[in-house]
């Protein structure tokens, strides 16, 4: 016969929410504490290290004034560091949302719950990149 697995239920005080930027995916979660935030296991700050990255990632906490009331765990992949920031930024002002839905007018004011749909143009042929073009020779 075959075994039964067993369901893993999360905490009902934690929140889940996605965020993406460019290829990039950030997988938030989210629960009431004190205000610690890990990305891929490691500190924020030492994940983003440039400080304008960071506080691109942390607007939606201090729009919101939530900064030292929840602890958050970022997996992110894809893209770059940039996109990455992005996507966290995108992830925690979902999550926000789904903790309290008083924040959802001014996050959607500032834009912050808003998917950025830029992405790369793809490369055509006959071109050296998306518009590139080689050098044009007369004769």
């Amino acid at each position: 016969m075959a075994e039964k697995k067993e369901v893993v239920k999360k905490p009902s005080n934690e929140f889940i929410a996605t965020g993406r930027r460019k290829s990039s995916v950030a997988r938030v979660r989210m629960q009431a504490g004190k205000g610690k935030i890990t990305v891929n296991g490691r500190e924020i700050g030492e994940y983003l290290q440039r400080d304008t990255l960071l506080l691109v990632a942390l607007q939606p906490l201090e729009l919101t004034g939530t900064k030292d009331k929840f602890d958050i765990r970022i997996k992110c992949d894809g893209g770059g560091i940039s996109g990455q920031a992005g996507a966290i930024c995108h992830g925690i002002a979902r999550a926000l949302v789904k903790a309290n839905e008083t924040f959802k007018a001014e996050l959607k004011a500032a834009g912050f719950l808003t998917r950025d749909p830029r992405m790369k143009e793809r490369k055509k042929y006959g071109l050296k990149k998306a518009r590139k073009a080689p050098q044009f020779s007369k004769r």
